[in-house]
């Protein structure tokens, strides 16, 4: 028999993030609120029968309400305002993180933590720390970072492209007790240069502030958010090859230049105003400058193509905003995360897990994962 206390605590989780009250999900199940309420508190421990019909008003396999959850304790959760699904958010990261560890033990592919390296002596400023980062991992004091992901990864950090439609939070990261790991939202109203920059700016939690890894923790300093943007910006786009790029576009015009240097470095457009304002290359008339140089572009291409056919490389390339609104954005392809997925791979292919069992780890169902499987093999 399932533990009350177990299926009481998945029950409160479920039930928030579904955003229902004892009362509604009560209802929904066919109970009274008074029995409920006993389940939810772990009073008593439900019937076979009660436990399906609540997990059919939750949209969810009974396994989800019997399956004890590790709690991480090692977390950094901060978001811009409170996120009510965040203790789902935890448990579906813990339960990631247990699948990955299982896999990486199965197979003997375990990755050392090569940023250790990287962790600041006393007096190192973020930008110090971000240059010892990159030098951990072997990336070049002017080289641009081209894949985030498998940078982290070949650093012994775990990362989840986890979706969630909360453009208030953007990610986390999990300290090296439980992890190391970054979370990164990958919702599409969010860009994908924010998914870049999020994985950077937890990456610099890591190595700047492994004190304040506490789960409980919510009022977390705003210095250390300011440290964390330096440093990902740093490791991002490092002041000597920015340098080096910046000065090469100076024939063009401030709107050609940022869009350039941004996909070189595959930054937000204004991670590139903020550089060029943090170094005095320019003054903070930059920012609206750039806005009306975009506003006349598009006057302009309107203008143009009421008398001319549209040619192919402009609508290859039209200087857009997005639905992110990140103007010449990133794609979803940018930005992927492979070792688990490899994993994964090697497992079902090595009969260690069912297909069934890979779809669990990687949050496919079942159907999708059978495609994916047979897509391995073209």
């Amino acid at each position: 028999m399932a533990d009350g206390v177990c299926i009481a605590a998945n029950l409160a989780r479920l039930r928030l993030d579904k955003a229902l009250t004892q009362e509604e999900l009560a209802l929904k199940a066919g109970l009274s609120r008074v029995a409920f309420g006993r389940i939810e508190r772990g009073a008593v421990v439900p019937r076979a029968k009660t436990l399906q019909a609540l997990a059919e008003a939750l949209d969810m396999p009974v396994s989800e309400l019997v399956r004890p959850i590790r709690s991480l304790e090692s977390v950094r959760f901060r978001a811009r305002a409170q996120v009510r699904s965040r203790e789902q958010i935890l448990a579906e990261v813990s339960k990631w993180l247990d699948a990955y560890a299982w896999l990486e033990a199965e197979l003997g592919e375990s990755a050392d933590f090569r940023f250790d390296k990287a962790k600041p002596a006393h007096g190192g400023s973020p930008s110090d720390v971000a240059r010892a980062a990159r030098q951990a991992v072997g990336v070049a004091p002017d080289e641009a970072v081209r894949d985030i992901c498998g940078l982290l990864e070949g650093g012994g950090v775990k990362i989840l492209l986890f979706e969630t439609k909360r453009d208030s939070f953007f990610g986390l990261s999990v300290g090296q007790r439980d992890g190391p790991a970054v979370v990164v939202n990958t919702w599409d109203r969010i860009s994908v240069e924010r998914w870049i920059f999020t994985a950077a700016h937890e990456l610099g939690h890591l190595l700047l502030h492994p004190h304040e890894y506490q789960r409980e923790a919510a009022a977390l300093p705003e210095d250390a958010e300011r440290e964390a943007d330096e440093f990902a910006s740093e490791f991002l786009m490092p002041d000597q090859a920015f340098e080096r790029e910046w000065e090469a576009t100076s024939g063009h015009s401030l709107l050609a230049r940022v869009l350039k240097v941004k996909r070189i470095f595959r930054v937000s457009y204004k991670t590139v105003l903020y550089r060029l304002v943090q170094s005095r290359r320019a003054t903070s008339k930059v920012w609206p400058a750039f806005q009306s140089q975009h506003r006349a572009y598009f006057r302009n291409k309107t203008l143009r193509e009421a008398d001319e056919p549209r040619a192919l490389e402009e609508s290859e390339f039209a200087w857009s905003w997005g639905r992110a609104g990140e103007p010449a954005g990133l794609t979803r392809h940018d930005f992927m995360a492979d070792r688990l997925r490899r994993l994964v791979r090697l497992a079902v292919e090595g009969g260690r897990i069912s297909l069934g069992r890979a779809a669990e780890i990687l949050g496919r169902d079942r159907a999708d994962m059978r495609t994916l499987a047979a897509e391995w093999a073209m």
